[in-house]
């Protein structure tokens, strides 16, 4: 097995056993809009949110959502697994983050096939007074809505592509063409 295939599955596996994980244990033990754990008190607790849309709750109130939701699913699937062959067989980077997006996309379909809704319990916001004003007169919020493992995952997967292809990408070519 190539050093790719093993870093995307175990990325994978790992992102979505740990998105899985959460979600029940915040399912099963924080009680739903009513308790939160306080874990850096004015900064960042666990709740328990059922989101029935996307991101930001979009798309929540329309009743053909999850039919759309999972037919992006399987469509964001069908080009992470394309673009995961087109990979150099030593490509770690771009397999794990093609791994985390992965992870993420299956992690939340999970749910959306399950209760059609996504259970959300990470919440960052902040109640300094010094900052709240500068939150809400420049990014309109001083608390960001609650969101999940796989939320994460797909963030961060997106966001190793992107600093990849600013980066690095340009620096493979240029070796590439030196070996050759």
């Amino acid at each position: 097995m190539s050093r790719k295939t093993i870093v995307f599955l175990v990325t994978f596996i790992l992102g979505l056993a740990l998105d899985q994980a959460t979600k029940l244990w915040v399912y099963f033990n924080v009680d739903y809009r009513t308790e939160h754990i306080e874990i850096i008190p004015g900064f960042f607790d666990i709740v328990h949110a059922q989101n029935p849309g996307a991101a930001f709750s979009f798309l929540a109130d329309w009743e053909y959502r999850h039919y759309l939701f999972l037919s992006f699913t399987v469509i964001a699937l069908g080009v992470i697994f394309s673009m995961f062959k087109q990979l150099p067989k030593g490509d770690a980077m771009l397999s794990a983050a093609l791994g985390l997006i992965a992870s993420g996309a299956v992690g939340n379909a999970i749910d959306r096939i399950h209760k059609q809704t996504v259970t959300d319990f990470l919440h960052f916001y902040t109640n300094s007074p010094t900052l709240k004003p500068w939150l809400i007169e420049n990014f309109g919020m001083s608390s960001w809505p609650s969101f999940n493992i796989a939320d994460a995952a797909l963030f961060i997967g997106v966001a190793i592509f992107f600093i990849h292809s600013l980066f690095f990408e340009g620096e493979e070519e240029e070796s590439q063409k030196a070996v050759a």
